[in-house]
């Protein structure tokens, strides 16, 4: 038996040089099932007459239960019954993970509830056949296990994970909540506190976690799997089946109901009910039928069928795919990227740098002082220690950011990110002292948030290798970043740099040389209208609420404060000069506060001063926000995309809406600006930026943008 152990583990190994190796290797070949001839499933029986399932999903890195996947697992499930194998055994042969989750395409066009109740209560029926099988079934777990994938695992007997395996339910971020079982098999494991918050979050896992939490029942690595496998086949794992006493104490109704109501006011301090339908049904689900999971089950198809019809959940899909679309502006090119070099170790040159490192890139980090770079440094550490668990991952990205107080690393990058202050006569100096020093080839990038490429590009020798890489503050946690284009750009270079900007982990977007590019063009004059409403008397905590009812995940004068108020007055004062009259007055207030070193969260004190957790303080809103001051800040946000869209800042809508929702935070249940714009009505708008025209100036005035959105 030993040998037959000890094979398996060895076709464990195998996986890199050939998947199909994955977790079915006996001391012989193993014979594929002839009765099966799938093409997204390899299936096998070894020599002790396990059945080993392979699930490889044709013409994807990565895979989900999609109708097909699902439809030949249904027939395998056939097979297997008349079979009575000694074990199932489920592989992936994908080297990112067992199962991503469902196949969210197919959702799209489903916009009936009965529809959506009849094809779960099916894929159900299914999962019910796995999990009512006499035998041993085992999912053998590596890498992401989410959603579907983890609803999947869930019907099997055993879950044996491998130590970098990540669990979820990530189905929230889509408006939803579990809906193949998921909320009343998990807590049959779980207790209802960790599993319930881990459905309200959305949060990965790490294997770790989920085994002490339950849902998995053994952890091992990937050079033992093939041992723990064959203990469960042989009934000699240890599993935890029972919840804990306080676990048991929690499926009471008078007990779901008290922990329901604080879940709930945790919930809505992240996110609206009316904004936000998912988490409050989850919350609903568990409170009225946690105590049987048998009624819980039939609840939970009837809520994810409503919740999956509704706009919230269509327009997070649409997100979703906004997403994805912008990862692909980075396919299809080698960037032949190592080595960065980044030249100003400030907030966001530190940052960048840091980001990189963490990436895997070598980056050395410029700048004229030890107690400039030092700063930098030290934000670097504690990225690495939150963002890397393996032991030593964040000893290696340390080493690989390296001070560099004499520039010499300029002479050996790939790339080189200038992040100094925005006056272009020192930028252009940092650029001729870059050329004289980089090797050919190298590419040169600016981190301006505003500047013309244009007129940073004067005088360059290699004019075709500068570029544009703006990225947002904080970069850990903003995933956009604008990549710049000018006349003399090189297409290939601007496919290496977004390339190079989707291997960070990045979504890349392109953008036209203009003041404020996408992001500062369209944000600007949403933030400088509530700095106009704030020189009319109207309370900052005001101001802000309006736009958070209108689901902005912060008010912008709370964001002003974050981004920094030095920051937000520069680039107003680009914009104003390129816009004139159309564009707002600074506030006096706001030049005053600006000089006195007030600059928001970075100093302690803004418009709203900041505790030390650098948190502001701000006073409660009691009444109703105003709907004509929501439509003052939302409008001209979508009066600059429509004017973006005109001048070809960017080339299409749905680049307008994914640059807009993942650069600003703009309400994603809306499905970004243009998308909201199609479902209110562009004739609506335009009325009613006419009506606050006459009413508040002509900075309101439509722009002739609109012109063609009347017509469609």
């Amino acid at each position: 038996m030993r040998e037959i152990v000890e094979a398996r583990a060895e076709a464990l190994e195998r996986l890199e040089h050939d998947p199909i190796y994955l977790g079915v290797g006996v001391a012989k070949q193993p014979k594929p099932l002839a009765a099966l001839k799938l093409e997204h499933w390899r299936c096998y029986q070894d020599e002790q007459k396990v059945v080993w399932a392979i699930l490889d999903r044709k013409g994807s890195s990565a895979n989900t239960l999609s109708e097909p996947v699902f439809r030949e697992f249904e027939t395998l499930l056939g097979v297997v019954e008349k079979m009575q194998p000694t074990a199932l055994v489920f592989r992936s042969a994908k080297k990112s993970g067992f199962i991503m989750g469902a196949e969210i395409s197919e959702f799209v066009d489903m916009t009936e509830d009965a529809r959506v109740k009849d094809m779960l209560e099916h894929a159900l029926g299914v999962l019910d056949r796995l999990e009512r099988l006499s035998f041993p079934t085992i999912a053998a777990i590596h890498g992401f296990c989410l959603g579907g994938g983890l609803e999947f695992a869930l019907a099997c007997k055993y879950r044996i994970c491998t130590d970098t395996a990540r669990f979820g339910f990530p189905e929230v971020l889509l408006g939803l909540h579990p809906g193949l079982a998921g909320t009343w098999r998990t807590l049959k494991l779980a207790d209802a506190d960790k599993g319930v918050e881990m459905m309200l979050s959305g949060r990965t896992l790490y294997a770790k976690q989920a085994k002490n939490m339950g849902i998995v029942d053994a952890m091992t690595q990937e050079r033992h799997m093939a041992e723990a496998i064959d203990w469960a086949i042989k009934g000699k794992l240890k599993v935890r089946r029972e919840l804990t006493t306080k676990g048991k104490a929690m499926t009471f109704g008078p007990a779901r109901s008290l922990i329901a109501m604080q879940m709930e006011k945790e919930v809505a301090k992240k996110a609206k009910r009316h904004h936000y339908p998912a988490p409050y049904a989850m919350i609903e689900l568990w409170r009225e039928h946690g105590g049987d999971l048998r009624d819980m089950r039939k609840a939970e198809t009837e809520s994810f069928a409503r919740l999956m019809t509704g706009d919230t959940s269509k327009n997070l899909v649409r997100a979703f795919f906004l997403r994805e679309g912008l990862k692909e502006n980075g396919k299809g090119t080698e960037h032949a990227i190592k080595h960065v070099h980044v030249i100003g170790a400030g907030v966001m040159g530190g940052d960048i740098a840091a980001w990189s490192a963490l990436r895997g890139y070598k980056v050395t980090l410029q700048d004229m002082k030890p107690d400039l770079i030092a700063p930098a440094i030290k934000r670097a550490r504690k990225l690495f220690k939150r963002r890397l668990r393996r032991p030593g991952d964040a000893t290696a990205a340390m080493d690989r950011l390296i001070p560099d107080l004499t520039g010499d690393g300029a002479r050996k990058a790939d790339l080189i990110i200038e992040a100094v202050t925005e006056r272009p006569e020192i930028k252009k100096l940092v650029y001729a002292q870059c050329e004289e020093r980089m090797k050919p080839g190298t590419l040169l990038a600016t981190n301006t948030s505003s500047i013309l490429l244009e007129t940073l590009a004067e005088g360059l020798k290699a004019p075709q290798n500068f570029v544009g890489i703006h990225f947002f503050n904080p970069v850990a946690k903003m995933p956009l970043v604008e990549v710049v284009t000018h006349d003399k750009l090189d297409d290939t270079v601007l496919a290496r740099t977004m390339a190079w900007v989707a291997d960070i982990d990045k979504l890349p977007l392109t953008v036209k040389s203009l003041p404020g590019f996408l992001v500062n063009r369209t944000l600007t004059p949403y933030m400088m209208e509530a700095f106009v409403a704030m020189d009319e008397g109207i309370k900052p905590e005001v101001i802000d609420a309006a736009a958070e009812e209108f689901g902005m995940p912060m008010g912008p004068i709370e964001l002003a404060d974050q981004v920094g108020l030095d920051v937000a007055m520069h680039v107003a004062k680009v914009l104003k000069d390129d816009l004139g009259e159309t564009f707002p007055d600074i506030p006096t207030w706001f030049d005053r506060k600006v000089k006195a070193g007030n600059l928001g969260k970075k100093t302690g004190k803004g418009i709203y001063q900041f505790d030390k957790d650098g948190k502001p303080d701000k006073q409660a809103v009691e009444d109703a926000p105003d709907q004509e001051l929501q439509d003052r800040l939302i409008l001209p946000l979508l009066n600059a995309c429509v004017a973006c869209m005109r001048k070809g800042v960017v080339t299409d809508k749905d680049q307008c809406d994914g640059g807009i929702i993942f650069g600003t935070g703009f309400a994603p249940f809306r499905g970004g600006p243009m998308n909201y714009i199609a479902r209110r009505g562009a004739k609506d708008i335009v009325d009613q930026l006419e009506r606050l025209a006459r009413r508040h100036g002509d900075r309101f005035l439509p722009d002739p943008g609109w012109d063609d959105l009347l017509e469609e």
